[in-house]
């Protein structure tokens, strides 16, 4: 992931045929003609497993959420390390820390708030390695910041993200809870097509567990989308409620 000013600073790539509209909805059942962008797939070349776009699709959507419901907060993404946190954070001396955890990234760290994240698919293997992971990150931090500024695991931090890919087609959905301290799982689902369904019908639909060919045609789509998606740091002026991205796959 990239921080506010990276991201401001990139240049919208006009390689490819994948546009995408973002809307947010205050209703489901909302309708609205947003403008439209392009952004590429998956390199052709790219040797990176197919399921591995929806992690990180994922953690970009949940990170770059959290950041945009808490924006006079200082929140440190996954690309930020452990050393840069304490320095830029102002929460100790950074020389504290142990060579072996300077380096470590945790997916979402506030500052402000004084809490810490670990993103996880949810299932309870990778629910024991998030607790373990966000355990060790709070106690590399515990052990070098003020006394004031100790950290603990967040808690209350849950929402979802749909996609829908072509007008009337597929629906895909993310959806995140904290089901302990310092633990987000997250979840892709599917719905199927249904062309001619309301919001509220389509929601309704029965989850699916996304089909692994569906992976391979749309995973690098879900990625970039959300990327261009959230690409300023903050959602359009005037919208509230539900994140909902068309992507319009030609």
């Amino acid at each position: 992931m990239l921080d506010v000013k990276e991201r401001g600073s990139r240049t919208r790539s006009t390689l490819g045929l994948v546009g995408f509209l973002l809307v947010l909805v205050a209703a489901l059942s909302a309708q609205a003609e947003p403008p439209s962008s392009k952004l590429p797939g998956r390199k052709p070349d790219s040797k990176e497993p197919w399921g591995a776009f929806l992690g990180k699709a994922a953690h970009e959507a949940i990170g770059l959420e959290y950041r945009v419901q808490h924006p006079s907060n200082v929140v440190f993404l996954n690309t930020i390390s452990l050393y840069d946190i304490v320095k830029d954070g102002k929460l100790g001396d950074p020389k504290r820390l142990s060579e072996l955890v300077r380096l470590l990234r945790p997916d979402i760290t506030d500052t402000n708030a004084l809490v810490l994240f670990e993103l996880k698919p949810d299932d309870e293997e990778s629910r024991r390695e998030g607790r373990q992971q966000a355990g060790r990150y709070l106690a590399a931090l515990n052990e070098v910041v003020k006394p004031d500024k100790k950290l603990t695991g967040g808690t209350g931090f849950e929402g979802s993200l749909f996609l829908e890919f072509e007008k009337g087609g597929a629906l895909w959905q993310l959806s995140w809870r904290t089901p302990e301290p310092g633990v987000t799982l997250y979840r892709w689902s599917y719905r199927r097509k249904k062309p001619d369904a309301s919001w509220k019908e389509r929601v309704a639909q029965k989850e699916e567990e996304l089909p692994g060919e569906k992976i391979e045609q749309r995973g690098a789509l879900a990625e970039q989308a959300i990327r261009g998606a959230y690409e300023g740091g903050e959602r359009p002026k005037g919208f509230e409620g539900q994140v909902y991205l068309p992507v319009d796959c030609r």
